[in-house]
């Protein structure tokens, strides 16, 4: 028996809605996990994400952000 817990990822589209009913049933049996790919209402990253960080955080990243690119800069 293949101890693996992720086989394998599929992408599928569905053209009926009782077909997304039959992937719950075999969710809730444990047999595959469904995964909703859909982004969030069309939110740009940085909406979904506005927020999420301090604004000290926030610059302390940028700031490192920069650092590495002129790091990567210099190397080329």
């Amino acid at each position: 028996m293949n101890t693996n817990k992720t086989i394998d990822t599929l992408v599928i589209q569905l053209t009926h809605e009782k077909a997304l009913k039959l992937l719950l049933e075999l969710e809730e049996l444990h047999l595959i996990r469904v995964i909703n790919l859909k982004d969030d209402n069309g939110l740009k990253l940085s909406e979904k994400y506005s927020g999420k960080l301090s604004a000290d955080t926030g610059g302390k990243l940028q700031e490192h952000v920069k650092q590495s690119r002129d790091e990567w800069g210099s190397r080329t």
